[in-house]
C-alpha cells in the first residue's frame, strides 16, 4: 500500500523495491511530525534534498551505474532522516542518521 501510494504521487527515476523505515522515523510518522510520503516522493524523483553539490553529482552517477542511492533531508533544525535505495533496487529504506 505505502508504494502505491508513493508511487501515485510521482513518475519515479528509479524502482524504489520494497519500502521500510526504522524504528525512529515510524515513530515520527506515527507522532504525526513526519510526512514520510513527501520525502519518499521526492527521492524518487531525484530530488536528493540537503546534500552537498558533490553527493548530488554522485547519485547522478549512481543512477545511471545502478548503485546505491542516497538522499537526506532537514526536517527540522533538531531532525534530519535519509533516504537510501540500495543499489539492486531492491530495498528503499528511511532512517535517522543515527540509526544508520
Amino acid at each position: 500500500m505505502l508504494a502505491s501510494s508513493v508511487l501515485s504521487l510521482c513518475r519515479p527515476l528509479f524502482q524504489a523495491g520494497q519500502l521500510v523505515m526504522t524504528p525512529g522515523v515510524g515513530s515520527l510518522v506515527q507522532g504525526g511530525q513526519l510526512n514520510l510520503m513527501r520525502y519518499l516522493s521526492r527521492h524518487l524523483r531525484g530530488d536528493w534534498g540537503d546534500l552537498s553539490a558533490a553527493d548530488k553529482t554522485a547519485n547522478t552517477a549512481a543512477l545511471r551505474d545502478g548503485e546505491r542511492l542516497l538522499s537526506a533531508y532537514d526536517i527540522s533544525p533538531e531532525v534530519k532522516i535519509w533516504i537510501i535505495t540500495e543499489a539492486d533496487r531492491s530495498v528503499t529504506t528511511a532512517l535517522l542518521p543515527d540509526e544508520y
